[in-house]
């Protein structure tokens, strides 16, 4: 599928602020299943776009505003093919796995978790991943506003909703407990309308024999070629497509417009 991805984030501040420095992670990476045809990220005000890669692979912008300023728009247009590979993903790989057992505070485990990850334990790690895939989905409904960014694992599994990145972390945090490495995917899913208020996130899932397997528990399924793979990490914070800091500013109000979609779709409408 040749996907077609138009994502907007906007910032607005209630006075100037000054010293905007943003991380960006918005750019994906060539990977067996993946080729990125083209790809842009631009700003619309003055400033200095320096790219590297982080310790995940991710392909990482650092955006340096040069003034003063109380709005700030981050475009991203491109376009990227991918294949159907049944989930697996043969992608450069930086880290060794064990890397992926890891806690972090987003991804802390508490007995709801350790239960949730019990139940879901099979004989074959295959297995495992399908099992806690469906549990999640029993346990979890998607309500939007039951979260935010903030929001631990455990709370969420508590609160029984949330959005994608909550049934991601969940995920990662019960797969590492069946001592699965496991990590938080972001990037976008195609639909058939293209318009979202968010890009998407879902987990891999390293499976002796098969490498890395993608597993979107919000939907119920291993990725298909409807995704395309921007950045990964241990948590939501390693993969975020958008983080910054800044002096001054006031209340920061953000707007996010993700359109991502079939290209030959989209010519069909």
């Amino acid at each position: 599928m040749r996907i077609i991805v138009n994502h907007r984030t906007t910032y607005r501040y209630d006075r100037p602020a000054s010293n905007i420095i943003q991380a960006l992670r918005l750019a994906p990476r060539n990977h067996d299943s993946q080729h990125v045809r083209s790809w842009r990220v631009e700003a619309d005000v003055d400033g200095t776009i320096l790219e590297t890669a982080d310790a995940f692979g991710n392909r990482l912008m650092m955006f340096y505003a040069e003034a003063p300023l109380t709005a700030l728009t981050l475009t991203v247009a491109g376009e990227v093919d991918v294949t159907e590979a049944a989930g697996v993903i043969h992608a450069a790989e930086p880290l060794p796995g064990a890397v992926f057992l890891r806690s972090t505070d987003l991804t802390a485990p508490d007995p709801a978790i350790v239960d949730l990850a019990r139940s879901a334990t099979r004989s074959e790690p295959l297995a495992t991943l399908h099992a806690l895939m469906a549990a999640i989905r029993e346990r979890m409904a998607f309500v939007v506003e039951a979260t935010d960014a903030a929001t631990a694992a455990a709370t969420a599994l508590t609160t029984g909703a949330g959005v994608c990145q909550d049934f991601a972390h969940i995920f990662c945090t019960a797969a590492r407990l069946a001592e699965i490495p496991s990590r938080y995917v972001s990037g976008h899913l195609a639909h058939a309308g293209g318009a979202q208020d968010a890009s998407h996130a879902w987990v891999e899932a390293h499976v002796p024999d098969l490498g890395w397997v993608a597993f979107d528990p919000t939907n119920g399924i291993c990725a298909t070629d409807a995704y395309l793979r921007v950045a990964v990490g241990l948590d939501y914070l390693d993969a975020a497509p958008v983080r910054g800091a800044r002096r001054g500013g006031g209340a920061e109000h953000m707007t996010v417009e993700v359109h991502a979609g079939d290209v030959q779709g989209q010519r069909q409408e």
